[in-house]
């Protein structure tokens, strides 16, 4: 079986390569190069052994005589492409993750909450092949959607998939970073503790400000510091010299992004969470 790859390896297209065919009014296909394979669209098809061997930005034609661009895939681009049954977050979160985080070559990741795998492909293909995700994800479907999108993007090999409710804790420790896409991380701080490095990394994705305002409380409670809470909103403009404008649609709210480092003690022990914010989560 062909090797699978989405980064081109030169300057022509090989077997085994991932690209986007970019048709009349954008509309973009994204597909693994296998000899003798088809591309069919309601423009024609489009014959894999006329695009391999191409250069990359060249065009082809499908038997109807239409034409499409041949590009390399931006990593924004995969993961608009892959498949889910969860709601993906956004490159405008997961770019803003990899970078305050820290995360690049090397680096061994924690992640919990898997879903269908966008953010653990980007995190996967940020660490590069000496690096390792460990991603914890409870509901077996799930899973295995993320696992068939790691496959085809052939970033398999740089992540451990495990089927477990983070309940149970984590089984790594000493790891670079922590990031939770779960419903009620406050109750996972310690277990985020213990897994992590000194210094290390967490963050975590959340859609609501109560439930930030739990989180925070928990981290203080477990000796985290630096705390960060952050909202990404992503505004395009419609790229027409003589009138440029912002597009009248905008990707706003998805989620706050809270970031904090894992520190020593302080003097006088940790913090408890105030009884108020107790009340609240045993009547949720």
């Amino acid at each position: 079986m062909t090797e699978t790859t989405f980064s081109a390896t030169g300057s022509t297209i090989n077997p085994g390569e991932i690209i986007q065919l970019v048709g009349p009014r954008e509309k973009s296909f994204i597909v693994q190069m296998q000899p003798g394979g088809e591309i069919h669209t309601h423009l024609g098809i489009i014959y894999h052994d006329e695009i391999i061997g191409q250069a990359w930005g060249s065009s082809v034609k499908s038997h109807l005589g239409k034409t499409f661009l041949i590009l390399q895939p931006a990593l924004d681009d995969i993961l608009r492409d892959i498949k889910r049954n969860t709601q993906i977050m956004y490159p405008k979160d997961i770019g803003y993750v990899i970078v305050t985080m820290g995360i690049g070559p090397g680096k061994h990741v924690l992640e919990a909450g898997t879903g269908s795998g966008a953010l653990t492909i980007a995190l996967a293909h940020a660490v590069g092949p000496t690096g390792h995700i460990t991603s914890y994800e409870k509901r077996t479907n799930t899973k295995a959607m993320a696992e068939n999108n790691l496959r085809r993007l052939g970033l398999l090999d740089r992540v451990t998939l495990k089927e477990r409710d983070i309940e149970e804790g984590f089984d790594e420790t000493d790891v670079y970073a922590v990031f939770l896409d779960v419903q009620n991380p406050e109750d996972y701080m310690s277990h985020v503790r213990t897994a992590l490095m000194p210094g290390g990394f967490f963050g975590a994705l959340l859609p609501t400000t109560n439930q930030v305002t739990r989180l925070i409380y928990a981290l203080e409670a477990n000796q985290f510091s630096f705390i960060e809470v952050s909202e990404m909103l992503h505004r395009y403009y419609k790229p027409i010299p003589q009138r440029l404008r912002p597009a009248d649609k905008m990707v706003a709210h998805t989620g706050f992004l809270v970031f904090a480092r894992a520190i020593a003690a302080p003097v006088g022990g940790p913090k408890e969470l105030p009884p108020t914010e107790i009340a609240e989560k045993t009547e949720e």
